[in-house]
């Protein structure tokens, strides 16, 4: 769905409503590699025109599924968020008339797509931290774990502070490697 900016501002007196579904998994994926799926995302919105410009309200429907930050396990994450955005003209220099929390888009060739206003919102929705329930909820004692790293939780990083302080058993042998040298050097 596209709209110019003329047929937008022709909205003056009756909002223009669009409720409509849109497949956007293959462009979301394009953007965002590590997706697993999209389902259909469900659009509501109005365009009104005010003052300043023309102001679009939307709710946006769906559920996508990423990895784990933890496990990389999938995990299904609900989206139902609401957002609001002037669209101004790339002719239109002053933004004066906007207040600092008003989010504003330039519309470089004076078309708004739905779908790239759709797929920059979803994206920012994504949190950067993706636990599935049983990561969530449980007491995780399966972190995971290579053949000398492993992966620690705030509470195991606290309770091993004090080895900070302690020598590593590899490293205590190298305090006896210079021990001859300054021998050495206080005999001559």
């Amino acid at each position: 769905m596209k709209w110019s900016l003329n047929e937008l501002r022709q909205a003056k007196e009756t909002p223009i409503e669009f409720d409509t579904t849109l497949d956007l998994e293959a462009a979301l994926k394009e953007r965002r590699n590590d997706l697993i799926s999209v389902t259909p995302v469900q659009v509501e919105g109005v365009f009104t025109v005010d003052q300043r410009g023309i102001l679009g309200s939307f709710n946006v429907k769906t559920k996508i599924q990423v990895p784990s930050t933890r496990t990389f396990e999938p995990v299904t994450i609900p989206l139902d968020f609401d957002f609001s955005e002037y669209y101004v003209s790339h002719h239109q220099n002053d933004l004066s008339q906007f207040d600092d929390l008003d989010v504003v888009i330039v519309l470089e060739n004076d078309v708004l797509a739905l779908e790239d206003v759709i797929i920059d919102n979803i994206l920012v929705q994504i949190p950067m931290q993706v636990l599935s329930e049983k990561e969530q909820h449980a007491e995780f004692s399966e972190m995971p774990q290579g053949k000398s790293w492993g992966v620690l939780t705030e509470d195991q990083l606290k309770n091993n502070a004090h080895r900070k302080d302690q020598i590593d058993p590899r490293m205590a042998k190298l305090k006896d490697f210079f021990k001859n040298d300054d021998q050495k050097n206080s005999d001559e």
